[in-house]
């Protein structure tokens, strides 16, 4: 999986393509502290200014030439608005000020495009919900690599991809110590991409046929760590993909600072 490396210890990886650099991160979900106060009345202090210097520091440290965002880059599913909207809005102004920026759509997305549509000639490219592959050739052949979120069936095009990049789930590990204390941590899950299960795709989505070599995956741990997530290690804690985990073949967990947990249901 030597297409795309994780940062260390930070919830996104870097892809080296033969004509750019790619940072690449997953469920941004700007304006969630909005979210939460409407949703379960949690009052948290807004942290938009930390998020976006913490994607800027990444660009700087990873000399990236793109930033992709891989779906929910808002929080609340109706068109964003009030501090959810002036968060996207800033973000995306000081990223394209540095790189171009592409979103994949996720279900959170939804008028993310509309809303921003002056950006969109400025620097920012939409990928919809079905996922696209970012592609170059160089000396040594083509490579390239699916994006997708995850909340859909992706196009059958996406699976025809070197290695397949994904959000939506969030996934976390629960761990436990001998005396019983535990606690929850984000994590990364790598492994290959069954292609198979996509015959399962329910009617009228967009159907995906197996291909002759099934692609490495990766599933990304949501870049806002107060999102919550998919504890994928503990029993009764179902995924949210209508392919997941039907289409993960001996994937493995591993935690932001690269620690190796091994097979993510043993862990």
């Amino acid at each position: 999986m030597a297409l795309v490396e994780p940062v260390p210890g930070e919830p996104a990886v870097v892809a080296d393509l033969p004509d750019e650099r790619v940072l690449l991160i997953a469920d941004y979900h700007a304006g969630i502290e909005a979210g939460l106060r409407y949703e379960r009345g949690v009052e948290l202090d807004s942290d938009a200014a930390g998020r976006r210097e913490h994607v800027l520091s990444l660009l700087d440290r990873t000399t990236a030439d793109r930033l992709v965002v891989l779906g929910d880059l808002a929080h609340r599913i109706p068109e964003p608005e009030g501090p959810e909207r002036e968060e996207i809005e800033a973000l995306i102004a000081a990223v394209t000020e540095r790189v171009p920026m592409t979103l994949v759509v996720g279900n959170h997305d939804a008028g993310v495009a509309e809303s921003v549509a002056e950006r969109v000639a400025d620097g920012l490219t939409v990928i919809p919900p079905e996922g696209g592959r970012l592609e170059a050739r160089g000396q040594t052949g083509s490579t390239s690599i699916g994006v997708v979120h995850g909340h859909t069936w992706p196009d059958p095009d996406v699976l025809e991809a070197d290695v397949v990049c994904l959000g939506h789930e969030h996934p976390q590990v629960r761990l436990s110590d001998a005396v019983g204390g535990s606690r929850v941590e984000r994590a990364w899950l790598r492994g290959s991409l069954r292609a198979e299960a996509f015959d399962a795709a329910e009617p009228g989505s967009t159907a995906v046929e197996a291909v002759e070599s099934d692609p490495d995956v990766v599933v990304f741990p949501a870049f806002n760590e107060r999102s919550g997530g998919t504890w994928v290690n503990v029993e009764g804690n179902g995924f949210l993909s209508p392919f997941l985990p039907d289409a993960l073949d001996d994937a493995e967990a591993y935690l932001l600072d690269g620690t190796r947990l091994g097979p993510y249901r043993d862990v």
